[in-house]
Parts: C-alpha cells; structure tokens; sequence
C-alpha cells in the first residue's frame, strides 16, 4: 500500500492494465500518458469506473519529448512505461531528472543494459531504476529466482512461456495479444543463455520441442530473444544452464519459418515496382487487420522448471481472459507484475540505483502479490531417483 503518485507512460492494453492494477492496490492517484490525449482519457475513465472513485487521470504526451516527460512526470514516485522497447532509455533519463524511480515492459535486453548504466544518475537522484517488468521478461525471471530459492543446490532452470487464443484460428494459430513490432523482435536475433556453465548466444526461431500441458491440444516451444533478459550474466557460476523458449500451438512454427524463409519478415528494403518497400513493414500492416480476431478470449501459459541434485520444481500458471473486467489473460500476465514491482518502489522496497529485476526484487513478496491478485500457480516436486 502507497499513497504515492504513480504514472505509465502508453495507454494501450498493458499500460491502462498496469495503471488499474496499480490504482486498485494503493496509489493515491494515477497518470495515464499517451501520445493520443483522447486514448489516454478512456483509459482512465475505465479505471475509475472499474474502480467505483476518481483516482486517474489521462493527458496527452509525446514520449520522444524528454523536455515534456520530465515536466509530466513532477511530484511521480514511480513510473512505468508501456511504450514500444526502443523509447525506454529516453523515458528512463527522462524520470530520473523528474525525481521519478523508472521500470518498463522491456523485451530489448540491448536497451536494457543502456538503462542499467544510468547507476550513477539514479543513486544521485536517489531513484530506482528497474526494467523488464513484464511476463517473459519479467515475471517468468522473477518466478525463476524464486524456485531457485526453494531448490537445494539449484543449477538448471527453464522458463517456458506463451500467449495464445483460447480458440485458434487460421492463418497462424495465433491471436496478436500485444505490438506486432514486438512479436517480430522477439522471432529474430540471437537469445542468450547458460549453458554448461557458460554464457552462450543461440539463434531464435530454433531448437523446436514439443509441450504438453493439462487441458490443452498439441503445443510447441521454440527459442526467441529476450526472454532471458540479464539472468545468464547474474546466474553465471551458479547455474548450468538457464533458458527460455516461447509456446504457441504445434505447427505454428512452421508457417512462421516459411514467411522468413521468403524473406516476408526481413528489414532491408526492395523494389516493388518502383518503390522501396520494407516486407516486415508490410507483414506488419497485414497482421494487424488479420490476427487481430476481435471478441475472441486468450489465455496465458508460463512454466519453470528449476532442478537440483535431489528434486525438481515446476511452477505452472495458466491465465485466461477475466471476463469481470475485460482485462485479457496476456494484458494481466504482463501488466500486473510490472505494477507490484512500481509498487514496491514506491514502497521503498527497492534501493536508490539501477537493478537487475532478478536480483532487485523479493521473490518471496512477489510470489505473495501474485496470489493476491487471483493468479493460481501450481507448485510440483519430484524426487531425483
């Protein structure tokens, strides 16, 4: 509980999730910023009509504008950007000449690693920084660092997460559930993870294995970048391996592969009759109108798996869209975590300076919030023969 200000810079589906969760657990007051002024009033007249009193409040802002966001963000305890990856550190330096601790939804271990070396200015301004709050990266680390607490001699762990439609449905089997910018991101480039003690880079879109799970047809996990997030380089030498991989429904892969193979997914510019057209670009635009499935429900997966000398641990949540709100599974799955995290900060939980999520937060508080909030995570154990 806080009676502090806090503030989320993006109004789309995690922003407005995270400043109604924030709200419902303590903040004396909320605001909502959106470069779309009349986008961030509906969200906070859905949160205050969710909530039964006044306590947000939207305006508009341009978030590439650091002058403006430093003035937007005067009297905030803690703000939480919802805004795409690469505007991060800007938010971040941003919040930190405001007087304002910083965390954010990441996805971009990159830019990740830029907002960390803002150390300096953070404890100078006696502020925290902490990105990656979201699910994967974000609650599957937090969840991870928790089980490796309650392993004995932990040193593997898995982290297996994915939102998917309830109902799937051509042509992917795949229901967009956040920026389809992010989801290409997180397809391409290099993951890095432990193993065999060491860090090591592995290609995305690879190393495809098959997931079983209660109550749901054939799935598939395959890697992708960013999951991990600085876990390999905080856990190197006290793990063996540590890895991620994202689910969707078995054959998804394939269909993917193939519009890569093509070259529908690439960056580099070519000539469409006389004009220079991105594929990526274009599939972006197609996606948008074509997975967006208006009206169907989602549900969220996420599975670790921490194993030791003697026993294995496996934490499994399975999210669905919550009907009593309308928050979606994936909305919740990624906003509420980053708010128990702003909320910690805003508590003083969390010291003056700029942190690793795994290292910086209290899994055990955390693991907590999670219950509070209606999230049901089955613990197993198995004996090592």
């Amino acid at each position: 509980m806080t009676t502090k200000v806090l503030a989320v810079l993006g109004a789309g589906m995690q922003g407005t999730a995270a400043a109604y969760d924030m709200a419902r657990f303590g903040a004396a007051a909320v605001r909502l910023f959106d470069h779309d002024g009349a986008r961030a009033a509906a969200g906070a007249e859905r949160i205050n009509t969710l909530l039964g009193r006044s306590v947000a409040t939207g305006a508009a802002l341009d978030a590439r504008d650091g002058a403006a966001v430093t003035r937007a963000l005067a009297g905030v305890s803690v703000t939480l950007s919802g805004l795409p990856y690469y505007l991060n550190l800007g938010a971040a330096k941003a919040a930190i000449a405001a007087g304002s601790s910083f965390g954010d939804l990441g996805g971009n271990t990159d830019v990740v690693w830029e907002e960390l070396a803002l150390d300096g200015e953070a404890r100078a301004r006696g502020v925290s920084i902490v990105p990656d709050l979201g699910l994967a990266p974000g609650m599957g680390n937090t969840l991870a660092a928790y089980a490796m607490g309650k392993v004995k001699g932990a040193s593997r762990v898995s982290v297996r997460c994915g939102g998917l439609p309830q109902i799937p449905r051509p042509p992917l089997d795949y229901k967009l559930v956040f920026s389809v910018e992010g989801l290409t991101n997180e397809y391409f480039g290099q993951a890095v993870f432990l193993r065999d003690s060491r860090r090591v880079e592995v290609e995305t879109f690879d190393e495809l294995e098959s997931v079983q799970w209660p109550g749901m047809p054939a799935l598939e996990a395959f890697t992708t970048s960013g999951g991990t997030s600085t876990c390999p380089w905080t856990f190197e030498g006290r793990l063996e391996s540590y890895d991620y991989k994202t689910i969707r429904y078995e054959g998804h892969f394939a269909k993917v592969k193939l519009l890569k193979d093509l070259g529908l997914l690439d960056l580099a510019p070519i000539d469409v009759l006389g004009a220079k057209v991105v594929p990526r670009e274009v599939f972006h635009s197609l996606a948008r109108a074509r997975l967006a499935f208006p009206g169907d429900r989602d549900l969220v997966l996420l599975r670790v798996t921490c194993a030791g000398p003697d026993e294995t641990l496996t934490l499994s949540l399975r999210d669905d869209h919550d009907e009593a709100t309308g928050f979606t599974a994936m909305e919740r799955t990624t906003a509420f975590p980053a708010s128990i995290v702003c909320l910690m900060m805003a508590a003083g939980a969390v010291s003056p300076g700029a942190h690793r999520l795994e290292s910086a937060v209290d899994a055990e508080r955390f693991f907590e919030a999670l219950a509070e909030r209606g999230f049901l995570l089955t613990e197993e154990r198995v004996a090592r023969a």
